[in-house]
């Protein structure tokens, strides 16, 4: 009975030890909002840069970004972010014949442990004169 407790207390152990020395990607995003406040829509198209780092031990690729309509664009790079790397993502909205609050959403798609994560920009566009 002792030595099989010793067994499966090695066993558990060891274990632990191949999950902590997995590889993994994590892209991690301190903001993941972000409100304009009110534009102008005479003013045309806005953007933000969403920055984030690899918290991972694996290079972190992002694979898609998908936007919630055709008025949301995001622009990334292909090129792999190694380790406690900083990346970026930017999002551009265009206002024209879209008065009112808009809340729009970015679904950003990566190799990494969580595969998506989601952005969100919001605002209020006041109209032409």
């Amino acid at each position: 009975m002792k030595k099989s407790i010793i067994i499966v207390a090695c066993l558990t152990v060891v274990a632990l030890m191949a999950l902590a020395a997995e590889k993994y990607a994590q892209a991690t995003f301190p903001e993941q909002s972000y409100d304009f406040g009110t534009i102008k829509e005479e003013k045309g198209p806005v953007s933000h840069t969403f920055e984030f780092i690899n918290t991972g031990n694996k290079p972190l690729i992002i694979v898609d970004a998908a936007a919630s309509c055709g008025c949301t664009r995001p622009e990334f790079s292909p090129k792999p972010i190694k380790p406690g790397k900083k990346g970026k993502v930017k999002v551009t909205y265009s206002p024209v014949g879209r008065p009112g609050g808009f809340r729009k959403s970015v679904k950003i798609k990566t190799n990494g442990r969580e595969r998506v994560t989601t952005l969100y920009i919001t605002g209020t566009v006041t109209p032409r004169k």
